[in-house]
């Protein structure tokens, strides 16, 4: 059964860069989509980046494109999304999330297979 272990949120100043993993174990992630997914408080839970299965499909949502870079290492079981001049308003708890049935379901519609546990992201200074 596959399980999903994120890692790498923490503190940043406004402007600073971050790097997020998402490790996979008991299953390889080369036969699944995988996404990123992050939740506010008082917020709704949003899509941030999707990555399709072979890495040569993308999306982001608007408000990261051009700072956020989505990448897999299927070699690792490891997929990373690369957050650079973070903003206040990107603090949010962030998930990452296996999908089956495309890159517009699983960012858009949030249909996830398995979800991982979540590390937070601060951005402040």
């Amino acid at each position: 059964q596959l399980q999903l272990v994120e890692s790498g949120g923490g503190l940043v100043q406004p402007g600073g860069s971050l790097r997020l993993s998402c490790a996979a174990s008991g299953l390889t992630l080369d036969s699944y989509d995988i996404g990123w997914f992050r939740q506010a408080p008082g917020k709704e839970r949003e899509g941030v980046s999707c990555i399709g299965s072979s890495g040569g499909s993308h999306y982001y949502a608007n408000s990261v494109k051009g700072r956020f870079t989505i990448s897999r290492d299927n070699a690792r079981n490891t997929v990373y999304l690369q957050m650079n001049k973070v903003k206040p308003e990107d603090t949010a708890v962030y998930y990452c999330a296996s999908g089956s049935h495309g890159l517009f379901s699983l960012c858009e519609l949030s249909q996830a297979d398995v979800w991982g546990q979540g590390t937070q992201v601060t951005v402040s200074s």
